[in-house]
């Protein structure tokens, strides 16, 4: 799996964007959010049971993270059609408001997210900065959805480009260099 510092692999693919007619899909690239934060998370398949709990808390932070200047684009190996397919005949994600990529096998590649079992994405988190450098990736079993609110409280440290102490959340003060000497 691609790690911090790393520069985050270019991509361009189809992805679901809307249920309606005319309107499903659209072929979306990293280069589309110059100068944003981009939270990309992967999920393993369509038609599953963990993955829209974790796609529809991701939904209902949008706002969270555009306030933070942060895109949130979700995928998985499954294509655009399928996508599509699952959005139309499950209630929760019919009024998805961010992208679902088709995760291609070449993206899957080089961001490393390819199961080593079961050959599907794997339910990986990560965040990309303005100059698209990887500043956090992790990735969870199978079995165990994320915790969307710690993707934010990452993302929240992450632009103090300050040092943030296990646990810290936004509004709390970071670690100062006199705090660094004495631990």
């Amino acid at each position: 799996m691609i790690v911090p510092g790393s520069k985050a692999p270019e991509f361009s693919t189809k992805a679901c964007v809307s249920i309606e007619k005319g309107k499903e899909f659209k072929t979306i690239s990293l280069k589309d959010y110059p100068g944003k934060w981009v939270v990309l998370y992967t999920y393993p398949k369509d038609f599953t049971f963990v993955c829209p709990t974790e796609i529809v808390e991701f939904d209902k932070k949008a706002k969270d993270f555009a306030d933070r200047g942060a895109v949130v684009l979700g995928g998985s190996t499954d294509n655009e059609h399928s996508h599509l397919a699952w959005r139309q005949h499950h209630a929760d994600l019919k009024t998805l408001n961010h992208p679902l990529l088709y995760v291609s096998g070449a993206m899957a590649q080089a961001y490393g997210l390819v199961h080593p079992v079961d050959g599907v994405a794997l339910r990986a988190t990560f965040i990309i900065d303005p100059e698209g450098v990887v500043r956090f990736a992790a990735a969870n079993d199978l079995s165990v959805g994320r915790n969307v609110d710690e993707v934010l409280r990452v993302l929240d440290g992450l632009q103090t480009d300050e040092l943030c102490a296990c646990n810290w959340k936004k509004g709390e003060e970071t670690l100062t260099a006199k705090q660094k000497k004495a631990s």
